[in-house]
């Protein structure tokens, strides 16, 4: 199966760390500028998803959403969420971390593309 959103080990470890913290968590990209380019965690819940946000898939049980405009830039490759040391979106669990979420893609094979 194919997956449309996938994590770095580093960044399911870190997770993992944060949902400890503060429980059950989700991921949300906009697209917007600023901090919404970036992939924002945050508690489950506390971010209401609504008709203009799909569902990509979950990374270790953690639902991972994106806008639907943001989405159709993003639909021909596969989303691979890292985490990197710097400061992130100051509304991101991760934040007081030292710590922050970045994207990282690449293309779908003509093969997956056909399989999704």
């Amino acid at each position: 199966m194919v997956e449309k959103v996938t994590a770095t080990e580093t960044a399911i470890a870190f997770l993992e760390q944060l949902k400890e913290k503060h429980g059950p968590l989700m991921f949300h990209q906009s697209g917007g500028c600023c901090d919404g380019s970036s992939p924002m965690c945050y508690p489950a819940g506390e971010f209401l998803v609504g008709e203009s946000d799909i569902l990509l898939g979950t990374i270790a049980s953690t639902p991972f959403y994106m806008s639907k405009v943001q989405y159709e830039y993003w639909k021909h490759t596969q989303i691979i969420v890292d985490v990197v040391e710097g400061r992130g979106g100051m509304f991101s669990v991760e934040g007081p971390e030292g710590k922050r979420f970045l994207t990282r893609s690449r293309v779908f094979t003509d093969e997956e593309r056909a399989a999704l």
